[in-house]
């Protein structure tokens, strides 16, 4: 029998110069440091199920990517956002850790989602739910 484990993996960051035009988001870079990290945690290979964000698709992502052999990638299809198990997680923490609350600064925001995702990540059954709510199936391979 195989085991399939889910794991939420995350890192807030804070943008800093997005006032002034900078990067409101993360880099190829970002993922592909992320994507390491969460490798050398889990000691596992990783499949990534993404959106089609831009970058998610950028040439050197997608080459890293491909010159790995412990990573799968699938995209969903654009514009679905109902399959996306992502978007269950913001639903969650908005409801609960966002819930009523005036963020005084962006310190407070970030304190804040790191307790709502710290919360969520130990909760298998509700990283589950994110997933069944997709209505998509996983199937391990023998």
């Amino acid at each position: 029998m195989t085991a399939l484990w889910r794991r939420l993996i995350y890192r807030p960051k804070r943008h800093l110069d997005h006032k002034r035009g900078g990067r409101r988001s993360f880099t190829w870079t970002g993922y592909r440091d992320l994507i390491i990290d969460a490798h050398q945690q889990l000691g596992a290979p990783i499949v990534l199920v993404w959106d089609n964000l831009n970058v998610h698709r950028d040439r050197r992502l997608r080459d890293f990517i491909d010159t790995h052999d412990w990573i799968g990638c699938y995209f969903l299809p654009p514009y679905a956002p109902d399959l996306n198990p992502v978007e269950g997680i913001w639903s969650l923490l908005r409801r609960s850790s966002q819930v009523n609350t005036a963020f005084t600064d962006p310190d407070h925001l970030i304190k804040a989602l790191r307790h709502g995702l710290r919360q969520i990540q130990y909760r298998s059954n509700l990283i589950d739910g994110c997933l069944a709510e997709t209505g998509l199936t996983l199937t391990p391979s023998r």
